[in-house]
């Protein structure tokens, strides 16, 4: 593994590189952090969100990423492109030697997470992956809940994501719902989601999945479905749809053990529904101040996502979600694909070179 130099004499640099829907939080998070970090630069080829991302952040705008790295200061920069642009965008920053912070999911394609790990290895510079979602109160009491053994064995796990995603929703950007630049219900909107399954649960030894375009006018999924198996024997299901009618409903985790239930709910995972032990412990005195309302599907993860990158960049602490941990969620999801693809049980882990 490489080694990296901290930085110690300013305020840790960062650049964006994309100035769409997600933007907006990217900025809001680095503000939160005034003290140790500043945005110097933003970048994007369509004029309008450009001109918007100067006058939120007041930066240099740049109408190419070369053109952005030939002149910024940025220690990082910040790649929230249309997914399939994330693996030649995060290398040509690494190839700068300049850190990547890459929004989900970091590739469309398996091969191309790895290209992406393996290029910044050999530029010695760090990668992130956005997963901000992990920081939200109710999923951390999940997380510890099954650190601690608080459910025994672990039976059976349930994921729903039941978004609702308009036509015009896709027909405003050509990229969205695409098999290069975006991928679909899973892919995009669910990412997140699917990342929990390893991230809480472990391991995950086979999938078999179904998908279907059964509403959108787009190339890829807007509804799926997949069986689930973990390496520790426990079973598993996900479901996930943008064709909710008529507005988001529910963004779910379930999990039943030997020794506990517990149901994580709401429109985003935000509610803590269900929360059963045989044992007590303090947190279950914590579950109406985790639980929080919210119309946004993003959560407020992203100022303490945030925080983490920053320490990590000054020396100060390890990574929460690096390269290698983006690519589990990556490699889960390729799976599903494959399987609803080709009709088959697909075994994890999947190949490391391809």
């Amino acid at each position: 593994m490489p080694s990296y130099t901290p930085v110690t004499n300013h305020k840790v640099r960062f650049a964006l590189v994309g100035c769409g829907r997600i933007a907006k939080n990217h900025l809001a998070a680095l503000a939160t952090h005034a003290d140790d970090a500043e945005l110097v630069d933003v970048c994007d080829t369509d004029p309008a969100a450009l001109a918007a991302a100067v006058d939120q952040s007041g930066v240099t705008g740049h109408n190419s990423l070369d053109a952005m790295l030939a002149t910024t200061t940025a220690d990082a920069v910040i790649v929230a492109t249309p997914s399939g642009l994330h693996p030649n965008h995060a290398i040509a920053i690494a190839r700068s030697g300049r850190h990547v912070v890459s929004e989900k999911p970091m590739a469309t394609r398996w091969s191309d997470g790895l290209r992406m790990v393996h290029e910044c290895d050999k530029a010695g510079v760090r990668l992130f992956v956005v997963k901000q979602n992990r920081r939200n109160p109710t999923l951390q009491m999940l997380k510890r809940a099954v650190e601690s053994g608080r459910f025994g064995r672990i039976h059976l796990v349930t994921l729903n994501v039941f978004w609702t995603r308009p036509q015009d929703y896709y027909d405003a950007a050509k990229w969205r719902g695409t098999w290069e630049f975006d991928g679909g219900a899973l892919m995009n909107q669910a990412s997140h989601y699917i990342d929990l399954l390893s991230w809480l649960v472990g391991p995950v030894e086979s999938v078999q999945a179904y998908s279907a375009t059964l509403e959108r006018r787009i190339e890829a999924e807007d509804t799926a479905v997949a069986s689930l198996r973990w390496r520790s024997g426990a079973l598993g299901s996900l479901s996930v749809t943008m064709l909710t009618y008529p507005r988001n409903l529910e963004g779910s985790i379930t999990i039943l053990g030997e020794k506990g239930t517990a149901r994580i709910g709401g429109v985003a995972v935000n509610e803590v529904q269900q929360w059963q032990f045989t044992e007590p412990h303090p947190d279950d005195e914590a579950i109406a101040e985790v639980s929080y309302q919210t119309t946004s599907v993003y959560g407020f993860g992203h100022p303490l996502y945030y925080r983490n990158v920053i320490d990590v960049l000054r020396g100060q602490a390890e990574p929460e979600t690096d390269g290698r941990s983006g690519l589990k969620s990556l490699e889960l999801l390729t799976a599903i694909y494959r399987s609803a693809r080709d009709g088959v049980r697909v075994p994890l882990p999947l190949e490391r070179e391809e």
